[in-house]
């Protein structure tokens, strides 16, 4: 049993909603890992750690979620951190996959994925009010 879900930020937070709504866990925190100056890839580090109470020994009991491992580097970092964590992601690429227990889907590793999430923002309007 879970005892806590550490999302990682930004990707990982919506898929981290809904898994720990669907498995009733209430404790949920993040992390967040920076890897990227505009879009030169650098060593990743963390920026913002989950409550170390959250973590407790090393991770056990703790789902960490991310929306997909892509090289792996960040995973790869946080597991270093977190051993004991289960880290699942949505999707998964080949260089990637060693880094996590647990994915929905593989993907190449050239497959760009669009999340709703993090698609444009446009103006949709609001369901109240309309009627």
């Amino acid at each position: 049993a879970w005892r806590a879900v550490v999302a990682i930020t930004r990707g990982g937070m919506a898929p981290a909603m809904i898994v720990s709504r669907e498995l009733d866990i209430r404790v949920v925190d993040t992390i967040s890992v920076k890897s990227y100056n505009h879009q030169d890839q650098t060593q990743p580090r963390v920026i913002k750690a989950p409550q170390a109470e959250i973590m407790g020994d090393k991770g056990k009991g703790v789902l960490i979620v991310d929306d997909l491992v892509d090289s792996g580097r960040t995973l790869e970092l946080i597991r270093s951190l977190y051993p004991k964590a289960h880290c699942a992601t949505v999707y998964a690429k080949p260089h990637g996959k060693p880094q996590v227990e647990t994915y929905v889907t593989e993907v190449s590793q050239d497959t760009w994925i669009f999340f709703p999430w993090d698609m444009a923002l446009q103006y949709v309007q609001p369901v109240r009010g309309t009627d």
